[in-house]
């Protein structure tokens, strides 16, 4: 059995609205809900995965993952001072409602 995974309520109640409805892009929701379970698994905010793995779990292609995360870089919601290579593919997650 998996363990559970919260998520916070203002990911719902204001992340979803904003990302999908204001801004138009429904993949960097999924992008940053993905990203967000897989820093919960590794209870740290910084995770490693590609983005062939994100393109996979989220059913979306790598061009899309590409702009889903250059728009979260920009929204502030994954540290932009965290550069991804190909030999490690890190990303750190931001919550910046939680200072």
């Amino acid at each position: 059995m998996q363990p559970r995974f919260a998520i916070d309520t203002y990911v719902i109640d204001t992340l979803l609205p904003d990302l999908i409805g204001h801004d138009r892009r429904p993949s960097a929701f999924l992008v940053y809900l993905y990203l967000l379970r897989a820093s919960a698994r590794s209870r740290d905010d910084s995770v490693v995965v590609s983005l062939q793995t994100i393109a996979v779990r989220t059913g979306l292609s790598k061009a899309s993952v590409q702009s889903a995360l250059r728009h979260l870089k920009r929204r502030g919601l994954l540290d932009d001072k965290v550069q991804a290579t190909t030999l490690r593919p890190l990303r750190r997650v931001r919550r910046p409602w939680r200072r």
